[in-house]
């Protein structure tokens, strides 16, 4: 294919844009918002799980040992209980270690913590680390025989309730983005209708005097593309600004949650958008242009 015959065809695009101006806005709105939801919801998911890792993996409980427990039976109660079943890992922190991580992690509020200088509330721990949360409860049982563990903590029913509602917003998420995606189509293969009908007796003279139907077609699928493009541009843009303004929001208000940084999941939905927006652009042109060409 020669160069020229490019410029023609993305002219032509261009062209079957302009004419039909309503509905090619119209279809562009309709991706963006499917393009919208998806980042939404995504983005919402990225965050649950980066919060679910803040507030410590659903496979770990917290052992909390007697402060009159010597370092020797410490230790000794470490290697019991990293040979019980259904343990993979089993991890020391000391009375000392437990202080200087609220201190670092509470580092706003030092007046808290020049009250405790020299004398240390926290309790050493383990912190356990289990393979098979529905063998759970025996573990628990062989933790509570141990005399020298008076208190254990556990996360997985936080951790498995915030679970829950993140299957939840999947499950929606993926319903409103099929039915949001049939409407994008449906809307681009209307659009490329229109573009077709616009131009049938030019494409009618074309075909009769030999042109092939790819060269015909050519011009629709870059219709296609640069709709489903500036879609997926237009999407990720206002993804980006509304993610700023809501992890401002999240921060000032709801100070004990996360939010993660937007670089850690912006390259990824540009690509979701540019790829999910050229995919429907193509995609309802093929079918928009085989049902012409095949009449």
């Amino acid at each position: 294919m020669r160069s020229y015959s490019i410029t023609y065809f993305i002219a032509e695009a261009l062209k079957g844009l302009w004419r039909n101006g309503v509905m090619s806005l119209a279809s562009i709105a309709v991706l963006v918002s499917c393009l919208i939801v998806l980042g939404a919801f995504s983005s919402l998911v990225a965050n649950i799980n980066y919060n679910l890792d803040e507030i410590g993996a659903v496979n770990q409980i917290v052992a909390f040992i007697d402060p009159d427990t010597s370092d020797e039976d410490i230790l000794a109660l470490r290697d019991s209980i990293a040979a019980m079943d259904n343990v993979s890992a089993v991890r020391y922190i000391s009375r000392e270690e437990a202080y200087q991580s609220e201190k670092e992690k509470y580092s706003e509020y030092p007046e808290l913590f020049a009250k405790l200088e020299g004398d240390n509330p926290y309790t050493a721990s383990l912190v356990i680390t289990f393979a098979d949360i529905d063998r759970l409860v025996n573990l628990e049982q062989a933790l509570g025989e141990e005399e020298s563990i008076y208190k254990v903590s556990k996360r997985t029913d936080i951790a498995a309730t915030i679970e829950s509602f993140k299957q939840t917003v999947i499950l929606i998420a993926t319903w409103f983005m099929i039915l949001l995606l049939v409407v994008s189509v449906f809307v681009i293969i209307n659009t490329i209708k229109l573009a077709v009908f616009s131009r049938r007796q030019e494409i009618s003279i074309m075909r009769y005097i030999g042109a092939t139907s790819g060269f015909i077609m050519v011009p629709f699928i870059i219709e296609g593309v640069i709709i489903g493009l500036l879609s997926g541009g237009a999407a990720y843009g206002i993804i980006r600004a509304a993610y700023g303004y809501a992890a401002r929001s999240v921060s000032e208000q709801l100070s004990f949650l996360s939010v993660m940084p937007f670089d850690s999941i912006g390259w990824y939905l540009l690509g979701a958008f540019l790829g999910i927006g050229l995919l429907c652009g193509v995609v309802g042109s093929l079918i928009s242009m085989r049902r012409y060409l095949d009449a």
